[in-house]
């Protein structure tokens, strides 16, 4: 079995999320998605979400793709997490290319996925930021 891994904050679940996590999951077997915790995104990230880790981790458990979802609380949990569950391929946003490459170290394969171009969670965030101003 090809276990794979990705990565991502997942707010505002979108169809370049969906695009992603379908791709992800067609590269193995099965598909772990972790999720950025609420503290991380805030501590490290410094980025505020709308929707809690739980009910993010909700909304990527139903989809079909995703096999498992796990918090990610830190920056330096890729590798154990590669070790812990014997993945095989970590991918991830190609907004991130060449950053992760030190887990080719682990005997993992590295791969960036294509972007959706015209969404992203930022866009959506500004689009209704703006339009609020109208209000």
């Amino acid at each position: 079995m090809k276990r794979v891994i990705t990565y991502g904050t997942f707010d505002l679940l979108h169809y370049g999320h969906i695009n992603l996590l379908r791709q992800a999951k067609a590269l193995g077997d099965y598909l772990i998605v972790v999720c950025s915790t609420d503290e991380f995104n805030w501590n490290e990230k410094h980025k505020h979400c709308y929707f809690t880790y739980e009910q993010r981790k909700t909304l990527l458990e139903a989809i079909r793709y995703v096999d498992l979802v796990i918090p990610e609380v830190n920056w330096e949990q890729k590798r154990t997490d590669v070790r812990e569950y014997h993945i095989d391929i970590f991918t991830i946003g190609d907004d991130w290319k060449g950053k992760f490459d030190f887990l080719k170290e682990e005997g993992v394969e590295v791969i960036y996925l294509s972007r959706t171009p015209e969404i992203s969670s930022t866009q959506i965030k500004n689009t209704l930021e703006s339009e609020t101003d109208f209000i």
